[in-house]
């Protein structure tokens, strides 16, 4: 019998790891070239996986709601045209089938991590967790002792974070009970005994009568957990600037009819902005970088993440590809081209993937300012304030004027490990003048 793996894809960068959704065929399902057959979801972006090949489904190795690290087989089919037509056959009966499988997901896990992910044979852990416990020196007896939160007792980035945290802080570590299985390898066909680690207990709050209980929806977990690693992962340090943007305001008012008349697209401070972050970034090459281990990886790209709110409330950054190549109409278009697709839930995982730095707009829900999570792997996100006329004093030829001006606030949050205070400050500090500069009289 011919048969294909079909595995977890690969959504980015720094993803290692998705969410199964839903999956949308059943075991003995046909399967065309190109036919979706399950969706999955990351932290970033919702997705859906395609068969590169037809034939029939013949085992699902994982179930819905199960976290499955990228490159790892997610299902059997059996080709088109192979010899066995029987695809209502268990396959966890044929031995020959299940001895080839075992080897298959032991081979994978031996090639995907370096560093074996099984321990005491019975317990899986994501590539992820393995990367955070090399970086933060945890050894397998320790990383054994942890109590997993996640599905059947999985140790999530979460536990092994918070692990670490109360290591440092010299908080003395539950030992997770004994886990009772058979010494060969656990794979998601076998049905085999098992007894599921215990959680930590959630701590208890008090509610009363008139409270109302709101489970976050499976966006919101992610992003929570996303902005938790960041914290425990990056130093913090935000500096702040106040710009003078009165040139951009006059320009953008006395051109955006005839640009949307001429390209059909709206105009809104947002290509701007990325257009003087990405000068700047030339400029300060080294806030345009990401961290691995204790290495630097200074990136060649200059590709600018906007945060986007979604109609949920939750948010999303889709990436501006190459924004130091493009003039102000280019980006223009992809800037509104994103902003659409990511309000429709219409993105694909490369429009959320390769960032290499964050602009978010807080000044959008009418704030002065904020102080920016950094969005891993980066090593900076930059929030832009409110615009907001007001008097400031002008040096001109006749002496010093009050006068109304268009002033705004940019802050920047960025890694203390890679950004000091010297790089970070004199970096927005050129955003805001380039802002400051802008030419009233240039052509849109």
């Amino acid at each position: 019998m011919s048969e294909f793996q079909l595995v977890m894809p690969k959504m980015g960068e720094s993803i290692a790891e998705a969410t199964i959704i839903k999956w949308l065929k059943n075991e003995g399902d046909v399967i065309a070239i190109d036919e979706t057959v399950l969706e999955i979801a990351t932290d970033k972006v919702d997705s859906e996986v395609p068969s590169p090949k037809a034939g029939i489904l013949l085992k699902k190795l994982y179930k819905d709601g199960d976290v499955i690290a990228v490159n790892m087989p997610i299902a059997i089919i059996q080709l088109a045209g192979s010899a066995s037509a029987a695809p209502a056959l268990p396959v966890v009966q044929a031995p020959n089938i299940v001895a080839k499988i075992e080897a298959t997901v032991h081979t994978a896990i031996n090639t995907v991590i370096p560093v074996t992910g099984v321990a005491g044979g019975n317990k899986f852990y994501s590539p992820l967790v393995l990367n955070i416990a090399r970086e933060e020196n945890v050894s397998m007896s320790e990383l054994e002792t942890i109590p997993g939160s996640g599905n059947e007792g999985r140790v999530t980035k979460r536990d092994i974070l918070t692990f670490v945290s109360n290591r440092a802080g010299g908080i003395a570590q539950p030992v997770a009970a004994p886990v009772s299985m058979p010494a060969a390898i656990s794979t998601p066909m076998i049905e085999s005994p098992k007894t599921v680690t215990p959680a930590d207990p959630a701590a208890v709050t008090s509610v009363s009568g008139g409270d109302e209980i709101i489970e976050m929806d499976r966006m919101r977990k992610l992003i929570a957990d996303h902005m938790v690693m960041s914290k425990h992962t990056s130093p913090h340090v935000t500096s702040f600037v106040e710009a003078d943007v009165t040139n951009m305001v006059l320009w953008r008012e006395k051109n955006k009819k005839a640009f949307e008349k001429r390209e059909g697209e709206k105009i809104t401070f947002t290509p701007l902005f990325i257009e003087c972050v990405a000068r700047a970034i030339k400029d300060y090459p080294m806030i345009n970088c990401s961290v691995s281990g204790t290495n630097i990886i200074k990136k060649k790209n200059i590709n600018i993440g906007m945060a986007a709110a979604l109609p949920s409330g939750n948010l999303i950054v889709p990436v501006i590809k190459n924004a130091d190549t493009m003039n102000l109409i280019g980006i223009t278009k992809s800037v509104n081209d994103l902003a659409n697709r990511a309000r429709a839930n219409q993105l694909k995982p490369d429009d959320i993937s390769g960032g290499t730095f964050t602009i978010t707009n807080v000044g959008g829900f009418g704030n002065l300012m904020g102080t920016p999570i950094i969005n891993q792997p980066q090593v900076a996100i930059m929030a832009t304030g409110v615009i907001k006329k007001k008097p400031a004093v002008m040096e001109t030829e006749f002496g010093d004027v009050i006068a109304i001006r268009h002033m705004m606030f940019l802050s920047l949050s960025y890694d203390h490990r890679v950004v000091d205070g010297s790089l970070g400050g004199s970096f927005l500090r050129r955003v805001a003048d380039y802002m400051e500069q802008w030419d009233v009289n240039r052509e849109s």
